[in-house]
């Protein structure tokens, strides 16, 4: 029988074989890819000596087409939990130079463990993906496993926050584990991501087209809108997602660490009064004015690439992660067209699952109408907003910039869709169409029978909106809890937020409600 030193002896070695990776040669040859090998992947993460590995030993079982005498160190995927900065994360890192990380049986039973213990726990999970695709040696074992995996992120979606790095390939049915995590990040040279890559699309369509083109960054941060962040490298990924944790909290029943700030929660910004030009077809950039008001000018932009006519991110108010969603003027004049009511949707549930409070600032002249959106399913889409602003129970503060048009008024948040509190500023323009558009149906007759119909309708459009295209009415109607000068808007949302903190205790805002599962969002 071995002895105890022998026994140890006997750990030590096999666990060294597991861990050193592969040869220097390949981790070379990786290095000038400028790839990062899984372990220095999850070293770079973690905060420095915190991580503990789970299923180090874990192998597959599979005999068949040679696999009896294949070794795959850990099954092609590290898996465990640590700290980062100061706080628990559960993470996975695929390793591709283990049989190219692909994903079999044994692969999934890990990924889906670490999910289902992150959840368990109430700890962020972090998944670095980095992979070759399905093993097909393992046959019905590996399409299993996907089930296991896709089950156990839809489960933990909305108890855990869920980030996913993609540093590598990620192709086939293994694409859906990244896309259905709550912000997917994509290292722009070498992520790669797609439900088919460009060998089997020119078998089976005749399409010839190549990597980067069908499945690189551009395909999905300003196309598919499924990637949200795009990151330089590795180590910029990971930053990244660093930066984004900080903004969140563990779980769902937690809310996001606050932070000490030195910024004044009162400081006025004098530079706002100047901003809006005087003519209301001018734009401006709505994001001098969010950096402008949030801590520090501190704002973290998601899908930035994407939609572009709409702005989401964190900034933090007072020390608080706030969601921000805006127009903006600078592109499209700020329309809400299908990608930008998605974009805007989810991010919103987002921070409704996670109790983070969101704060809008609008400048919309309405949803895009045309018959290629008509026909799109404009209408189903943008309902995607009012939805979510119905059904949300966190602090919701609006703050009216210039336009809030037809639907666009409830899309950028109003009081009656929900908002708790809604400030506009001197320049708002809160009505149900703009002038020129209501003058021209109120008065069309009047105007065309006129024997002066240009002197007619510069008349009525003057009057319709001296009567209706203006915060003061809103105001008057209580549709508008305060007209603010710009400058004491981050002022004005600090306070607000001060005295919403408590929206939720003791979930009165849902015992408050009929019982439901969840409501038939359009999809």
């Amino acid at each position: 029988m071995a002895t105890t030193k022998d026994l140890l002896e006997e750990y030590q070695k096999r666990r060294k074989k597991i861990t050193q990776m592969a040869s220097p040669e390949e981790i070379e040859k990786r290095h000038k890819g400028n790839q990062w090998t899984a372990r220095e992947r999850i070293d770079y993460l973690f905060d420095k000596d915190t991580f503990t590995e789970i299923g180090v030993f874990v192998k597959h079982r599979t005999t068949a087409f040679g696999m009896d005498k294949r070794e795959i160190p850990g099954d092609g995927i590290i898996t465990g939990f640590g700290k980062v900065n100061g706080r628990y994360v559960m993470a996975m890192a695929e390793d591709y130079l283990a049989m190219a990380g692909t994903f079999g049986e044994a692969h999934g039973k890990k990924l889906a463990y670490a999910i289902n213990f992150a959840k368990e726990k109430g700890w962020p999970f972090v998944g670095m993906n980095d992979s070759g695709g399905a093993r097909l040696q393992e046959g019905m074992d590996t399409l299993e496993a996907y089930g296991w995996t896709f089950r156990s992120q839809i489960l933990a979606s909305g108890v855990i926050p869920q980030i996913a790095l993609l540093m590598g390939p990620c192709l086939g049915g293994q694409a859906y584990h990244p896309v259905m995590q709550d912000f997917l990040i994509q290292c722009k040279e070498t992520g790669f991501m797609g439900i088919a890559g460009p060998a089997f699309v020119e078998t089976q369509l005749g399409e010839k087209i190549t990597l980067p083109e069908l499945s690189g960054y551009k395909a999905h941060a300003v196309k598919s809108g499924c990637t949200h962040i795009v990151a330089n490298d590795d180590k910029d990924a990971i930053d990244k997602c660093k930066a984004l944790l900080a903004f969140l909290p563990s779980n769902n029943r937690e809310n996001a660490p606050r932070l000490t700030t030195k910024d004044d929660p009162e400081r006025t910004s004098l530079e706002l009064d100047t901003i809006i030009p005087d003519q209301s077809t001018r734009p401006y950039d709505m994001k001098k004015i969010i950096k402008a008001v949030v801590d520090d000018g501190n704002f973290y932009e998601i899908m930035a690439l994407y939609a572009t006519s709409v702005i989401i991110g964190f900034g933090r108010f007072n020390g608080r992660t706030v969601g921000i969603y805006a127009s903006q003027p600078m592109q499209a004049a700020g329309v809400i067209n299908i990608d930008a009511a998605d974009k805007a949707a989810r991010f919103i549930r987002f921070c409704d699952l996670f109790n983070i409070p969101m704060v809008t600032f609008g400048d919309c002249p309405g949803y895009m109408i045309g018959s290629e959106q008509d026909w799109k399913g404009i209408l189903r889409h943008g309902a995607k907003l009012l939805f979510a602003w119905a059904d949300a129970t966190i602090p919701l503060i609006s703050v009216m910039i210039r336009k809030s048009y037809a639907g666009a008024h409830y899309g950028m948040l109003d009081k009656a869709i929900g908002a708790d509190f809604v400030y506009a500023w001197p320049t708002a323009r809160i009505t149900i169409v703009g002038a020129d558009t209501a003058a021209s149906v109120i008065f069309a007759r009047e105007i065309r029978e006129s024997k002066t119909p240009e002197e007619t309708k510069t008349k009525r459009i003057q009057e319709f909106s001296d009567l209706y295209e203006n915060a003061f009415v809103a105001a008057e109607r209580s549709c508008v809890d305060e007209i603010i000068m710009p400058h004491d808007t981050r002022k004005m949302i600090n306070r607000a937020l001060d005295i919403l903190q408590d929206k939720n205790k003791d979930n009165k805002a849902f015992n408050a409600r009929y019982w439901r599962k969840y409501s038939n969002i359009n999809l």
